[in-house]
This record gives C-alpha cells, sequence and structure tokens, in this order.
C-alpha cells in the first residue's frame, strides 16, 4: 500500500476513504444556528460529495451518515480514481489546506433562538456534504482520510514545509489551457461592441422572422418560405422557438408564481390529469370473515389552454433596425402578457382565462381572529394545518404591502418571525419557509385573504410555447406606424387543494 508521511506522523493511503463530523451538537455555528439531534432523521444515503458547495464540482459520494450523541457521523469516498478534480481534493485535503465539512439542507422546521440572531432547527432535508477549508461550523471537520487521521494534537505543523510543498504542485501544474482561456476571454472583452465575431449566427429562421417584422407581407420570399413551416393557422407566423423560449423566461419577472408552480408544455388545447379521491379502504378481519368494498374514486382535472391576445405599435424607422425591433417587441409582449397571466393565476374565473388559486372553493380557511390585525398564532396555526408532506415544501404568498407589516411581527419570546437570509441566492423566510412577493393578493382588511401558505408545486401551468405573431403595416400606415398582433396560450388550474391554506381576515 503507497503512503505518504506527513509533518504530524498521521498517514494517508490513496484509496480517498474519508470520514468525519459534518455537523456537532450542543453549540452554534458562526452565525448562531443550532442544529437539534434528531433533526437529520429522513437523511439517507448515499448523498453527493460536493466541493465548496458547486453543483458542477460532485467529487465523491457520502455512503453512510450516522446521528449520534456528539452529532452527524458522515463516511464516504472521494471518487479519485474516476475524477481528476477529487484527486485535486484529495491531495489538499492530505496537505490540510482543506480540513472543514459543511451541509447544505432546506429547513423544515426552525424557531428564532431567544436573544440571538440565529435559529434552533429542528427538522431538515439533507442535500448535500461539502469539502470546504472553512466550515460553517467551527466543530465540522474531517477526521480522517482512511489512516491520515485529521484529529487535533499538540505537535504544531510545520508551515513553512507545507507551504514550499503547495509552491513545488503549482510549479508542477500545467496551466497553459488556463492562460489561453484568459488571453481568449481578455481579447474578447477588449473587442469593439459593434462586431459580431464570437457570437451566435442567428438561424434563418430568427433572420426570416426579423425580415417579416420590418417588411410584413412585403417580405422576400426566400424569407416567406423559411417562415412557412412555422405557419399559425390563424393567419401571420409563429415566433422563432429561440424567441418563444426567451419570452417565458422573462415572465417570471411579473409572473413569480412561475417558480414555484409545475409547468409543462403542450400542443394540444387542454390537458387532462387523472384525480383519486381516497385511500383504499383496509379493514382488520378475522378468519373466513367478509371485508367491505373499498370506497376509492378516480376521477380527472382538465386544464384548458386559453388565449391571451394584445398587440403593440413600432414605429417603421424603428423597425429599420431588426435587433432593437425584436428586442422591443419582445420585452413589450413579456410584460403585458406576464401581468395579466400572474393575476389570472390567482384570481382567474376559468373561463375563458386560467383557474385561479384564490377562487378556488375547495382550499380550506384560516381564521386570522382579528378582522385587521395580523396574528402571529394565526400563521402558525395556518402552517401546521397543513399535512407535514406538503408543508416541508410550502411557501408564503403575500403582496408587498403585507409583507412589510409581516416584518414587525414577533413571537411569544419577543423574537422577528421574519427571518433575512445569510446565504447568498436564498430566499428570506417566514417560520422557516421561503416568501413568494405577489403583487396580485388582497391587502389587509376584514373578510380579505392577504397571505397563502401551500406547496405551489400543486399549482399546474400548461404552456404552449409558439406565441403567433401577425404583423400589420397597413391600419397606421399614415402615422408611419406598424401595428404588430400577438396571442399566446396558456391555462393553469389548482389540482390538488389540500395543499394550500389561505388566511382570511375574521374572527371566525
Amino acid at each position: 500500500m503507497s503512503k505518504i508521511e506527513v509533518k504530524a506522523n498521521f498517514t494517508v493511503d490513496e484509496a480517498g476513504h474519508i470520514e468525519g463530523l459534518a455537523w456537532p451538537f450542543g453549540s452554534p455555528d458562526r452565525v448562531g444556528d443550532m442544529i437539534e439531534k434528531g433533526a437529520f432523521a429522513t437523511a439517507k444515503a448515499p448523498i453527493p460529495m460536493l466541493a465548496f458547495h458547486e453543483q458542477r464540482e460532485a467529487v465523491g459520494v457520502w455512503d453512510e451518515i450516522i446521528e449520534t450523541d456528539a452529532g452527524l457521523q458522515v463516511k464516504g469516498r472521494l471518487l479519485i480514481a474516476d475524477l481528476p478534480r477529487a484527486r485535486e481534493v484529495h491531495a489538499l485535503i492530505r496537505e490540510r489546506a482543506l480540513s472543514g465539512l459543511s451541509i447544505g439542507f432546506a429547513s423544515t422546521k426552525a424557531m428564532p433562538r431567544r436573544g440571538t440572531r440565529g435559529r434552533t432547527i429542528s427538522a431538515l432535508d439533507l442535500l448535500e456534504i461539502s469539502v470546504v477549508a472553512v466550515g460553517a461550523h467551527p466543530g465540522a471537520r474531517i477526521t480522517s482520510v482512511k489512516e491520515h487521521d485529521m484529529t487535533d494534537t499538540n505537535e504544531t505543523p510545520d508551515i513553512a514545509a507545507l507551504e514550499a510543498k503547495m509552491t513545488a504542485m503549482e510549479q508542477k501544474a500545467d496551466t497553459s489551457a488556463l492562460v489561453a482561456r484568459l488571453d481568449k476571454l481578455e481579447a474578447k472583452a477588449n473587442r469593439h461592441q459593434g462586431t459580431t465575431e464570437g457570437k451566435a449566427e442567428p438561424t434563418e429562421e430568427r433572420k426570416a422572422f426579423a425580415a417579416y417584422l420590418r417588411h410584413g407581407d412585403k417580405m422576400a420570399e426566400e424569407d416567406r418560405k423559411a417562415l412557412n413551416v412555422t405557419s399559425d393557422t390563424q393567419g401571420g407566423f409563429l415566433a422563432p422557438p429561440e424567441m418563444s423560449t426567451e419570452v417565458i423566461r422573462d415572465l417570471i419577472e411579473y409572473s413569480p408564481i412561475r417558480s414555484y408552480a409545475s409547468v409543462r408544455n403542450t400542443g394540444a388545447d387542454s390537458v387532462i390529469f387523472p384525480t383519486r379521491g381516497d385511500i383504499t379502504n383496509a379493514q382488520w378481519v378475522g378468519e373466513m370473515e367478509p371485508h367491505n368494498e373499498s370506497t376509492i374514486t378516480f376521477g380527472q382535472k382538465e386544464v384548458e389552454v386559453h388565449e391571451l391576445a394584445t398587440f403593440v405599435d413600432i414605429s417603421n424607422r424603428l423597425l429599420q433596425d431588426a435587433p432593437i425591433a425584436e428586442t422591443e417587441v419582445r420585452t413589450a409582449l413579456a410584460e403585458d402578457f406576464g401581468k395579466k397571466e400572474a393575476e389570472a393565476f390567482l384570481w382567474g374565473t376559468g373561463v375563458k382565462m386560467p383557474e385561479g388559486v384564490m377562487v378556488n372553493t375547495a382550499i380550506p380557511e384560516v381564521a386570522n381572529g382579528h378582522a385587521a390585525n395580523l396574528s402571529t398564532d394565526a400563521l402558525i396555526r395556518l402552517m401546521y394545518s397543513l399535512p407535514q408532506a406538503y408543508r416541508s415544501r410550502g411557501a408564503w404568498a403575500m403582496n408587498g404591502t403585507t409583507l412589510g407589516i409581516l416584518r414587525t411581527l414577533k413571537d411569544t419570546q419577543g423574537q422577528y418571525i421574519w427571518q433575512t437570509s445569510l446565504q447568498a441566492g436564498q430566499p428570506e423566510t417566514i417560520l422557516g419557509r421561503p416568501v413568494i412577493e405577489m403583487v396580485d393578493l388582497e391587502d389587509i382588511a376584514a373578510n380579505q385573504h392577504p397571505i397563502v401558505y401551500g406547496d405551489f408545486s400543486a399549482y399546474r401551468i400548461v404552456d404552449r410555447l409558439s406565441m403567433s405573431i401577425l404583423v400589420d403595416p397597413y391600419s397606421r400606415a399614415r402615422e408611419r406606424i406598424t401595428r404588430i398582433h400577438a396571442t399566446r396560450r396558456v391555462g393553469g388550474a389548482v389540482l390538488q387543494p389540500a395543499r394550500f391554506r389561505k388566511l382570511r381576515m375574521s374572527t371566525s
């Protein structure tokens, strides 16, 4: 067995096995959070081993995850035989450049800690465990790399020797590819902004569509042929796939429910989803005794795709510059469509428009206990009235006015129930769950529903990606304005009302 000696007289083999303490119980981390014993009850191996919490930096797998009195003990393997990056991480661990562990998780049950800015987390979903230089918890560390013991000793490491080794490793590394890439990026950054070098060449269909925006039916015959494959049966032409995708991406800014709902694409006028009414009617019976039949029922839920139509007027002068015209059309349509569908996903009647969450009468309500003042206790009741399986995936939804009022609420211990996110890219939370700001929800007033909590994946959005465009250069020709008509097809409906709860501002 090949072994490498280190200053502390520890040994390490080349197998790549790691074990350590991913989270110690009984003490807070650097931001004040404490995780209680039992919080990792649902964690099951295997889970990914990442480097520095980078999703693209998977370097191994954790095969064993055990809660002990001390904390979360883990054992895993760096895939050094298959992954070059795993071999680099292995070398850094051996040289003590990496010695910490850090967990990536989503909390499902957390309460603010009294007198601190941190939380006490009693339940969570463990997503990954990363090898890092400095962990979030000072006690989370790698204890060994196979036979290389990483625990503290009284012997002081030779820092100069370690620095010399790291310098030698850097000198041996082949950096030519990295230098070439940096040179290429620098050249691209210094390139004149008007050049098209390095940019993807637009497709023939997109070029033809730009010509259609400029000239309408007077476009060249070769452009018409390029667009014939996507001709809309109602007149006009379907926008190129690239443009349709960009529009949907822009909609998220105006329609935040899209980031949490379940979104599907279809080419049909409606989509039918099967539903189940109940579980089977199992019973305890004795020998030779008959048992009753099951009352389980099956049905279906149809989500219709409705048409949303608008038009935008653009000056003929602006249309002469095709890239600008296309951008302006996309931005204008995305804003108009986005605002309309965001409102429909909440308040749509289901007639010629999607069915909204707030009009679904099957969604249970929880009374606030007061007609004008928000109650912390009511929010807790609202959240825990959901079954645990749905509650752990839930999110809060409210408008900005309600959000501002809610940020001032405190629990019985005087701690704000609002928790600011301490990690970049993570949402702020209320009672440990994320918050979605939806401008179309009601303000706080008697008998209104200002807050919704639920698993928004139970709301199904059905898109038809292709957006139909019809250029009309005639209606406002005397004003040198071209009118561009656009239609989009989208549907939406609540598939499982049991996954939502609405807060009603009333005493009962």
